[in-house]
């Protein structure tokens, strides 16, 4: 069996992925749970990491490099920022050492964009970007990045430039379990509706500024004219993705599209949503875009 190398690991708030790599950057063995950030900050960090790696027999000096929340100032040790105009090439050099423990366990930086007007920070998400675009990106790239907390991230030869986040997951969590709106979605299955979906992201996208209205149609149009739950939840999803997606494109857009990297059904919507857009898309595995990432920063630390 192929020895391993390092371990990957990608702690998000409420998701924790691990990965045993080997030195050519091969899988060997993966862990997934929910022990995210706010669940390993009651538990501790040690205790949660510890049982992962002795689920895949990771040997005891082994080391660990860890991107996301893990490093934020409420998770297990502050790993602090890079600056924008952000090198990509700056993430590798300033991972943080964990204290205190006996395998060599480091955590990378995020990046913050510290102007007045337009403050934000990622976490995790730098990671992606580095395995998806890599470290000597030519040109100019536009990245819609999906979740509870979508990026839209401009890199322009391998810096990143400017980026904004948009709580979209968060949103439709919250208006489709806590509004009125809970009763039109009520039932929904996992069927899918995808004109309603691409009707709400059209509609939204052409009049951001009727967010509001255009979410109530979801409860009133199924009063009035009968409709599915599954089609209110695609109207009230299309409707917050429309909204993302007419300040992301807000700019100039790139002759090669927008690179998207994301998985499972957000990749699913997000591609539908620009297919309803008309504008051209890049996909890349989330999965695949982190991994890449946490191995670019491993050889650059501990296999040079």
């Amino acid at each position: 069996m192929t020895e391993p190398a390092y371990v990957a690991v990608d702690w998000g708030t409420s998701s924790f992925r691990l990965w045993l790599i080997d030195r050519a950057g091969q899988v060997l063995a993966e862990r997934r749970s929910g022990a995210g950030m706010l669940a390993a900050a009651k538990t501790g960090f040690p205790a949660v990491l510890q049982s992962h790696l002795a689920a895949v027999e990771a040997p005891d000096h082994l080391p660990v490099l860890v991107c996301g929340m893990a490093g934020a100032k409420t998770g297990w040790v502050e790993a602090g920022y890079v600056d924008t105009p952000a090198p990509l090439a700056a993430i590798l050099k300033q991972a943080a050492l964990v204290p205190g423990e006996l395998r060599d366990i480091r955590i990378l930086p995020g990046i913050a964009q510290r102007d007045a007007n337009t403050p934000d920070v990622m976490r995790g998400e730098e990671t992606q970007l580095l395995g998806a675009l890599g470290l000597d990106a030519a040109g100019e790239a536009l990245v819609c990045m999906p979740g509870t907390h979508s990026k839209w991230v401009r890199v322009k030869g391998g810096i990143v430039e400017h980026f904004s986040t948009f709580m979209t997951g968060e949103l439709f969590s919250v208006v489709s379990r806590e509004t009125i709106l809970s009763l039109a979605v009520v039932g929904a299955d996992d069927a899918e509706d995808v004109a309603s979906f691409k009707a709400a992201v059209v509609a939204a996208f052409k009049a951001p500024a009727f967010a509001a209205n255009l979410l109530f149609t979801a409860r009133s149009r199924q009063l009035l004219f009968g409709g599915t739950p599954a089609a209110a939840r695609e109207t009230v999803s299309g409707t917050l993705i429309g909204v993302e997606l007419a300040a992301g494109l807000s700019g100039a857009v790139p002759k090669a599209g927008v690179t998207l990297i994301a998985s499972g059904r957000l990749a699913t919507l997000y591609r539908l949503a620009f297919e309803a857009l008309a504008v051209t898309v890049q996909p890349i595995d989330a999965d695949e875009a982190v991994r890449r990432g946490l191995s670019m920063a491993a050889a650059a630390i501990w296999m040079k």
